[in-house]
């Protein structure tokens, strides 16, 4: 049976993070356009009249997924202090965090890097257009101080640098598991290994 039933307070908020997590498993599965309403209430015990309460619309839900994600994602950028790093140990924790933020969310992940290009231009996803702006900045700052600095090779734009490295880490959420025998941590020196020993200036 369908729970109709809406709550208030922290309870609100832990029904919305249910909302969330489930369409997030179906979006990234399925895409947003093919996923229903019914399917993301069906998942969470809802019948869609009452999911309505906590989200005005399916667009809505994909905003706050995609808007969510991206703010958390830039605070653990932020937590690193990596203006303070040198070039090489600055791109290490960038790494690092993007690994184990999408080991910690593969479907938001998912969703976003499927979903966005395709997003980013609609009035409602502004917010998230300004935090990715604002974290590829932060991957281009750490490549291009590697450049200045004599680090990095400087016949390979950074930009097009940038955008090997990242399809590379975050698409590591297509193949890698939790199950899998392969640590985050020797993910991230391999990545290094491959993509800056090729870009380190000889």
């Amino acid at each position: 049976m369908v729970n109709t039933q809406v709550t208030s307070g922290s309870g609100a908020e832990r029904r919305k993070s249910e909302i969330l997590s489930a369409a997030a498993k179906l979006f990234a599965s399925r895409g947003i356009e093919a996923t229903s309403v019914r399917e993301i209430a069906d998942c969470v015990g809802l019948n869609p009249g009452a999911l309505y309460y906590y989200f005005p619309s399916k667009s809505s839900i994909a905003v706050e997924l995609i808007t969510g994600y991206l703010r958390a994602l830039l605070d653990r950028y932020d937590h690193e202090g990596l203006e303070e790093l040198e070039p090489r140990a600055r791109l290490k924790s960038i790494i690092d965090v993007s690994l184990a933020t999408g080991a910690a969310s593969p479907d938001a992940t998912k969703v976003y890097h499927a979903e966005f290009a395709n997003l980013r231009e609609l009035r409602d996803y502004k917010t998230a257009r300004d935090l990715t702006n604002r974290i590829q900045r932060i991957w281009l700052d750490a490549i291009e101080s590697g450049q200045r600095t004599g680090v990095l090779r400087r016949d390979v734009p950074a930009k097009v640098f940038h955008r090997f490295l990242r399809d590379a880490v975050w698409f590591s959420v297509y193949w890698r598991t939790d199950a899998d025998e392969y640590p985050l941590e020797e993910l991230s020196k391999d990545y290094l290994a491959v993509f800056l020993e090729g870009m380190v200036q000889r």
